[in-house]
């Protein structure tokens, strides 16, 4: 996959809450500064001669005056935080690179280090969008972004440690000893994840398109509250009289929007779309594609038009147990 313009060079673009009275405290839409580059950590430290000082935040300034600090961090902190990325800290791996937990020598804090691959699918340009998204964009149902390190040709995220992992490892491939989530807790995450989908399509001016969402990038804080990550394919949606935004097709195969794949035409609905297939399987405990079943069941979608009148089948059977297929009905 390819590079895609989001921020360009020139452009400058401004979020503020469509209806002021409605937005919390906790969501604070902000305005993208108009930058190419993002300093690396170790431009602080070549300027300072006690590499133990407190850490120095990263200001970003556009032609409005509006600041965004984001932390940065050199390559040495983030090896020496997950132990020089051994195996034991490893907590998986994804389109952007390998993750891994860590532990912030300056203040304790537990985080996890997102550490690009640079033969992966994606690049600076991802990086970036990712950076400036999650320094522009705040809610309880995003994931928060601490830091960054663009140490030499080293590329870096650092986020909030999210405990209980991701909504695909509690949803796909359990161990014998683990319970499948119940009812109560799959529309809680079903629910949060919506509020965070909201917030980027309705409170964001212009609009933001997630364009990833998908169970792998909804992690779980503790009593599974759910939160959105991953906003390296993130797109400004149309404004104005515009219905769509043309763009390159990104994504993921099983969660993308029929109608995106085949004209490239994106908008919000594109990711309603995807919402919808990570409700089915929190329904029905299925992939949204999976080759290990029969033909015929092996894409989720097709598999729930041929049995939607059918609750029972429908329905994962753990589901069916703690919740009964009436109150689905």
């Amino acid at each position: 996959m390819g590079c895609f313009p989001c921020f360009g060079s020139e452009e400058v673009v401004t979020f503020h809450p469509r209806d002021e009275g409605d937005v919390k405290k906790e969501e604070r839409p902000m305005v993208a500064p108009r930058i190419k580059t993002l300093s690396s950590g170790s431009d602080r430290f070549r300027s300072r001669s006690n590499l133990g000082a407190k850490k120095e935040a990263l200001s970003l300034k556009d032609g409005s005056g509006v600041t965004i600090s984001a932390q940065t961090f050199t390559f040495r902190e983030l090896a020496a935080a997950t132990k020089n990325f051994r195996p034991a800290c490893f907590l998986g791996e994804g389109g952007f690179g390998r993750v891994y937990k860590g532990h912030l020598e300056s203040t304790g804090q537990i985080v996890a280090v997102k550490q690009l691959d640079k033969d992966g699918l994606q690049g600076n340009r991802e990086f970036l969008v990712e950076v400036l998204m999650l320094s522009l964009l705040h809610h309880p149902n995003l994931v928060n972004l601490i830091g960054y390190c663009a140490d030499g040709d080293q590329r870096l995220l650092v986020y909030e440690f999210m405990p209980l992992g991701s909504l695909e490892d509690h949803l796909h491939d359990l161990q014998p000893d683990k319970e499948p989530l119940d009812w109560n807790t799959r529309m809680k995450i079903a629910a949060g994840a919506a509020k965070g989908l909201e917030y980027l399509h309705d409170k964001a001016n212009p609009p933001v398109i997630y364009r990833d969402f998908k169970s792998s990038n909804i992690l779980l804080d503790e009593g599974f509250h759910p939160k959105l990550s991953d906003f390296g394919l993130a797109k400004l949606g149309p404004v104005g009289d515009k219905s769509h935004v043309s763009t390159r097709v990104m994504g993921t195969y099983g969660y993308c929007a029929p109608e995106y794949a085949m004209t490239g035409q994106l908008t919000v609905k594109s990711d309603v779309y995807s919402f919808g297939v990570v409700l089915l399987e929190l329904i029905t405990g299925r992939k949204s594609i999976d080759s290990t079943r029969a033909h015929g069941e092996q894409n989720l979608i097709p598999w729930v038009i041929h049995v939607i009148g059918n609750f029972n089948k429908l329905m994962q059977p753990k589901v069916t147990e703690d919740s009964g297929s009436t109150d689905f009905q």
